[in-house]
């Protein structure tokens, strides 16, 4: 396989979304990015990877700005250079299953302010929650590419990854991500599955992974060698730890091969010397915590993907009980079996990993269960690869268990967009308004308020101006 493919490696750089997503909780801001642009738009990257996952909750939030203008400034930047989001399917960027008119239009309004590629996973792998998004993206002229939440368990097979691959090919799929939010793909494993999606799909294979376990960049490697086609990486100030393997090392890796990106190391050396007061920042504000950059091989016995892990910790700290962290750590896996064995990403993540601090915290399992947990044992997330424990399901569903639903749960939700714009028509300035309101009802109104005193402080500022209550 790899004799036959002697082409270039291309790349896709993570360093405007995964990357300080997975260091530094996602708080880059749209000031911080759009000076390097032009010099990133040089390189020769597949795509940027610059939108969606947690950076649009994140930019309302916390950093009060609009993700639709960030997407439309980074948009106006990048001449030359596709850009890409990540959309977590039916859950578009939020955490609950949305009705198919609000991921159709969140699709067609993302194309249209900019994204080139989008790609699509499901947190339990259920094709059922992708075909929306995709059919949606295809109809918009997108690119969609969808992810296989990548994962370790005994159904998780070799015939599995092959079976899906296939499926993800007949549903329109423009190409095919590895998906390994936890570091969890060891190298000879990797050589393995590309191996056997190329041989059972014509789809491009992209491999997206984390250095969590230190393992990222040999994997990597045997994963290009083996056929894979496409690899996400980060700039060096924002790349290893829980982020990606550095971009600047794998071009390097690869130089004078027949894989090699052709990208220019002066290039590179600029955009990193860009990044690196940034991190530095970050460091002795201590946004970028020590611990997310060290190798932690505990994620291959636990799984527990970055973002889950520092959730979880802080979750511990405010109960004042971070001496239970091993015994948390050692409650997910049961957890996760429980609930019929899911990939860890989120919000799959996040439902286990919260359960599992409620178990010890409770010193007794599910006496209390969350509302998440609840509905993924009555199937509103979708369907997972394997059961679920019945005694759990007993025990926290009781008599509720009768309404559990086989269907895609999208099936059941009414038309949602007319009902939405309705509450909150009083905030409304551009369209994008009101999928931002769908997504993050309370965050997007706490934000169109902020927004609205804001212009209301220009307004005033102009009028005393013309006043000639300022100099002018």
């Amino acid at each position: 396989m790899a004799e036959e493919r002697k082409k270039p490696l291309k790349i896709t750089e993570t360093v405007l979304r995964d990357a300080h997503q997975s260091l530094i909780a996602t708080r880059m801001t749209t000031e911080q990015m759009l000076p390097i642009i032009d010099k990133m738009d040089q390189v020769g990257y597949h795509a940027v990877e610059c939108w969606g996952g947690a950076t649009f909750d994140a930019s309302l939030r916390f950093l009060k700005e609009d993700p639709w203008d960030r997407l439309r400034k980074l948009r106006d930047g990048f001449k030359n250079t596709k850009l890409q989001m990540l959309f977590r399917g039916q859950n578009i960027l939020g955490y609950r299953p949305y009705a198919d008119d609000v991921v159709e239009y969140f699709v067609q309004k993302s194309i249209a302010n900019g994204i080139d590629i989008i790609r699509i996973f499901d947190c339990l792998n259920d094709i059922r929650n992708l075909q929306t998004a995709v059919t949606a993206c295809n109809k918009e002229k997108g690119h969609a590419q969808v992810a296989l939440s990548y994962t370790l368990g005994d159904a998780y097979t070799l015939d599995y990854w092959t079976q899906m691959a296939k499926k993800i090919e007949d549903m329109g799929a423009n190409s095919l991500c590895i998906k390994d939010m936890a570091g969890l793909l060891t190298p000879y494993k990797a050589e393995e599955l590309v191996k056997a999606l190329k041989s059972s799909t014509s789809l491009p294979v992209e491999l997206h992974t984390h250095y969590t376990s230190g393992v990222a960049s040999m994997t990597y490697m045997k994963a290009v060698e083996a056929g894979c086609d496409i690899i996400d990486t980060a700039m060096s100030p924002f790349a290893l730890g829980t982020s990606q393997p550095a971009t600047e090392v794998m071009a390097e890796a690869f130089r004078g091969t027949a894989y090699d990106p052709g990208f220019d190391q002066m290039k590179l050396k600029e955009i990193a010397d860009y990044f690196r007061p940034m991190r530095e920042e970050a460091l002795a504000s201590g946004l970028l915590n020590p611990k997310v950059l060290g190798v932690d091989i505990q994620t291959l016995l636990y799984q527990v993907p970055g973002g889950m892990l520092s959730n979880m910790v802080s979750q511990l700290k405010e109960q004042h009980a971070e001496d239970k962290y091993m015994e948390v750590l050692e409650e997910i896996p049961r957890v996760r079996k429980d609930l019929g064995e899911p990939p860890l990403v989120t919000p799959s993540s996040q439902i286990v990993g919260t359960q599992a601090v409620f178990n010890v915290l409770m010193g007794e399992r599910y006496k209390v269960a969350t509302k998440e947990t609840k509905d993924v044992l009555l199937g509103k997330y979708g369907q997972t690869v394997k059961p679920f424990n019945p005694e759990i399901v007993d025990k926290v569903l009781g008599e509720d268990k009768k309404n559990a639903i086989t269907c895609r749960y999208a099936d059941l939700l009414e038309p949602e967009l007319d009902k939405i714009e309705a509450e909150m028509k009083q905030w409304k300035q551009q369209d994008e308004d009101v999928l931002t309101y769908a997504l993050f009802p309370q965050v997007a109104t706490d934000f169109f308020q902020y927004r609205q005193a804001q212009q209301t402080k220009v307004d005033t500022t102009v009028a005393d101006t013309r006043n000639g209550a300022y100099p002018v």
